[in-house]
């Protein structure tokens, strides 16, 4: 079994959207979120998702779902204090709905939404492979490690650089099972789950995506996002050559 994990627990401080959280704003006539949900729902090898959400927001997030028919959606439950406890509790959600069956998660941010479907494929490929799936793009610029000082330490290979990403994809029982073992070791507040992961001695398999995979987290991301979409709408710049001929 396949399961999405979105957390949409944050409130867009950086946005500065005063009063509406980041996931909700909409881009194209429709919440960036819903953008998300819809790769998601459109691909056959998902079987469910399930959302954590800022908890003043699940009424409005619930009509969103049925307003655009996203049905994958299983549970919609509270964000915790931290991203690491949003996640952990779409986690605890996504184990009552696999019921005892052996599952694979997709843990994704719910304003990452330039990702594609195969994406989500080979996220399922790499778990089943590798036992893990980290979401990464090319580095196109060079990357340092600096000091406390500002003294640049190591100059990594580009050729063997990438940024992490998301979704992140892990069976869930592994994934889980690190997320309560943090929690007893009192570490709710881990950046992101490979990071975790990695730090409990897991190893890690990449799996390149694309390099517009942001997250919307300021106003320069959402205009980024909305300028990206208008050029998938222009079919001289995908598609079509500039005398309309494919």
């Amino acid at each position: 079994m396949n399961i999405g994990v979105i957390f949409a627990g944050g409130v867009g401080s950086r946005m500065h959207s005063k009063d509406v959280p980041k996931q909700f704003l909409e881009i194209h006539n429709k919440p960036i979120i819903i953008h998300t949900l819809e790769y998601f729902e459109r691909n056959d090898e998902i079987d469910a998702v399930v959302i954590s959400c800022v908890g003043d927001w699940i009424p409005h997030l619930e009509k969103l779902l049925y307003q655009y028919r996203i049905e994958k959606v299983k549970r919609v439950v509270r964000g915790g204090a931290t991203g690491q406890l949003s996640i952990y509790n779409g986690l605890t959600a996504a184990k009552e709905v696999a019921a005892g069956r052996k599952a694979i998660v997709l843990i994704h941010d719910g304003v990452r939404p330039l990702i594609n479907e195969q994406l989500l494929s080979d996220n399922i490929e790499s778990v089943k492979r590798y036992g893990s799936a980290i979401t990464s793009a090319v580095v196109k610029e060079t990357i340092v490690v600096i000091d406390e000082d500002g003294m640049v330490e190591q100059v990594p290979s580009r050729a063997k650089s990438r940024v992490a990403k998301a979704p992140q994809s892990f069976w869930l029982d592994d994934i889980l099972a690190v997320h309560e073992k943090a929690l007893s070791e009192g570490n709710d507040n881990s950046i992101d789950s490979c990071t975790l992961m990695q730090s409990y001695g897991y190893k890690l398999h990449m799996v390149d995506g694309p390099y517009e995979n942001i997250k919307i987290t300021t106003p320069d991301d959402f205009y980024t996002m909305r300028a990206i979409l208008d050029a998938r709408e222009n079919e001289q710049i995908y598609g079509l050559s500039g005398n309309g001929k494919a």
